[in-house]
């Protein structure tokens, strides 16, 4: 891959690389710059942000002079979310090593340190190093003091209620123009420049000027702890994780995206990267929603991954403090349930892409699959083998029991309309499904439970949907009652055992998505107006789903096609965007790494197998 000149100052959303320690993110461009690190949380502000603002934002740049580099080629080391870029020159190469360090054997605090290596190969290379904190999102500046070390080159960096310990074994010195420390080296073979990056507590700065000196040499001990500890992880995979590579980098990302302390699950790393270019489609991901822990369970418990499934399972559970009156669509990566909306006036945004958000309203909204969700997660999770804890079953009963009583209202769906609630179909099918998981899970294991009412409310439910929710005309479901509107969301139905795939009501609405959804083999989410007068691209899962109720519906050659070309949509380290735009230029659109695309291209990868498998069973 070669190095390209960026629109605005901004590379693409495709150049980035993904870090993480199951608890902070970072995004590292191709030129070697951090542009997005959020310590100690990947819900913080970020410490680095230039990608919502280029001159205000912040970065960490360690890379050869660009003017130099010939040639980039990247992938991450074997089994692990260590990235490793070479870089060719006119007078030599070097490799770049990032990680985000994960706790050591004996401790299991994090070290909340970004390491970045860089090495010289062979021949001579001149290297740049930039350190340009900005705390709050670019709203402060921090103070940054020298402090004496016993080795490298030793800075604090403080302000607000952020701090970080900048250690490097090249001279850095403050330029007081640009407001960054930097520093120029020429690294001949077998040297390196290494370069360690600490979240520490600003009082602690104060107090003891951060604890112990940091070393450069800490950074060579951060990539083999990190090299170490994503390997042995790998070791859980089974199945496709171990020999579908797409598979199991998805299965590395949505690890990556998941807080180790509590189990949650962000949707992204990032906040307001726009679904349309330089529009205000830009909301902020960096929460767990309760239908993404869903698909999750699933997808991870299929692949061997037991106990970040039940993770996942135990955090929705405890952030509902155990009852259905206190659920809420999505969560903090803590647990916290207020995640008031604001937007950040004095940020470009990502390209011009404004407002700036942080938090999310959809938060407050009334969103009716999420019973079903939670029921799905439960019916996953506990099999024959698995009991359920009277608590719990208590808990889930609530669901099922509000479920029966809301399903009759209209609500905000899946897409998180911001207009007026409507009764859609999707969620109509999945307060079915709360209802249905629930009979199962009842009688699987015995428990108590009203049986005849929640079977006659099952009956009540079918029997409206496929009145109301169903063309008769066209022949096909609809996004909304009364509407004509259709929803790849739809496309969900065989998925959680409405319908069969194969049933003409299905293969209609299938083929009437492909035809009014589709664009450049890819799908929009819907042909609805929805209050926001921008042309997003096409929603990357979307087009998972239809491989996968494709593949379920045994049209083998569409559902490869599908699959490849949304797989196409991938960077070159195999990570997803959110959206793809489909009009203008092609390129990633929305917050990045994105789990539930990641979620989906495993969901779909898994029936295209079991398809596969079915046809070879019955040719044998």
């Amino acid at each position: 891959m070669t190095a390209s000149a960026s629109l605005q100052g901004y590379p693409a959303i495709a150049s980035y690389g993904f870090l993480s320690d199951c608890s902070a993110s970072a995004l590292v461009s191709l030129d070697g710059a951090v542009d997005w690190c959020c310590l100690p949380r990947m819900s913080d502000d970020p410490s680095f942000g230039r990608l919502l603002d280029w001159q205000r934002g912040g970065h960490c740049l360690l890379a050869p002079d660009p003017a130099r580099v010939t040639r980039i080629e990247r992938d991450y080391e074997p089994d692990t979310l260590v990235l490793r870029t070479h870089y060719a020159t006119e007078t030599g190469e070097v490799t770049l090593q990032d990680c985000l360090e994960v706790p050591s054997a004996r401790s299991p605090r994090r070290p909340h340190r970004l390491a970045r290596r860089l090495t010289c190969e062979h021949g001579e290379v001149d290297c740049l190093v930039e350190v340009a904190p900005r705390f709050d999102f670019g709203e402060i500046l921090p103070s940054i003091d020298r402090r004496e070390a016993a080795s490298g080159c030793l800075y604090a960096a403080y302000g607000s209620n952020k701090g970080l310990m900048i250690c490097c074994d090249a001279p850095l010195v403050w330029c007081k123009e640009r407001k960054q420390l930097h520093a120029r080296v020429r690294l001949v073979a077998g040297q390196s420049v290494r370069l360690s990056l600490r979240f520490v507590d600003p009082a602690e700065l104060m107090r003891n000027a951060g604890g112990r000196r940091d070393r450069p040499a800490d950074v060579d001990l951060a990539l083999r702890r990190t090299l170490s500890w994503w390997r042995s992880w790998a070791h859980h995979t089974s199945g496709l994780a171990q020999t579908d590579p797409q598979t199991r980098r998805s299965a590395f990302i949505l690890k990556g995206l998941t807080d180790e302390r509590s189990g949650a699950m962000a949707a992204a790393a990032t906040t307001s990267l726009p679904e349309s270019p330089g529009g205000e489609r830009n909301w902020d991901y960096r929460y767990s929603w309760v239908r993404d822990t869903a698909l999750a369970v699933r997808a991870l418990h299929l692949l061997g991954f037991e106990r970040e499934a039940g993770q996942f399972n135990a955090f929705t559970e405890r952030s509902a403090a155990g009852s259905a009156a206190q659920l809420q669509v999505m969560y903090g990566l803590d647990g916290k349930r207020r995640l008031s909306e604001v937007s950040l006036d004095w940020l470009e945004g990502y390209r011009g892409a404004r407002p700036v958000r942080v938090g999310n309203l959809a938060a407050r909204q009334i969103q009716h699959d999420i019973y079903g969700s939670l029921l799905e997660v439960a019916a996953v999770w506990h099999d024959a083998q698995r009991p359920i804890p009277p608590g719990y079953w208590e808990f889930l009963v609530s669901v099922v029991d509000l479920a029966c009583t809301r399903w009759t209202e209209p609500d905000h769906g899946i897409w998180e309309f911001r207009d007026q609630p409507m009764h859609g179909v999707h969620s109509k099918v999945m307060c079915w499904v709360a209802v249905d998981r629930g009979l199962q899970l009842a009688r699987r294991h015995q428990l108590p439970a009203p049986l005849p009412r929640w079977e006659k409310t099952a009956l009540d439910m079918r029997e409206e949907i496929d009145r109301l929710g169903y063309d008769p005309v066209a022949g096909t479901y609809v996004q909304v009652y009364g509407e004509p509107h259709l929803d790849a969301a739809l496309l969900l139905l065989p998925h959680f055992g409405y319908i069969d795939a194969r049933d003409p009501r299905m293969v209609r609405t299938t083929d009437a998505i492909c035809s009014r959804l589709m664009r450049r083999g890819l799908l929009l989410r819907y042909d609805r107006g929805d209050g926001i007068n921008e042309r997003e691209g096409a929603f990357l899962p979307c087009t998972f789903w239809l491989a996968e109720c494709l593949a379920l519906q045994g049209r083998w050659a569409e559902a490869h096609a599908c699959y490849k070309r949304a797989l196409e949509c991938a960077n070159d380290l195999g990570l997803f965007s959110e959206e793809f735009a489909v009009d203008g230029e092609a390129g990633m659109l929305g917050n990045f790494p994105q789990a539930l695309t990641h979620l989906a291209q495993i969901t779909a990868k898994l029936a295209l197998e079991d398809m596969e498998n079915g046809a070879k069973t019955k040719s044998a």
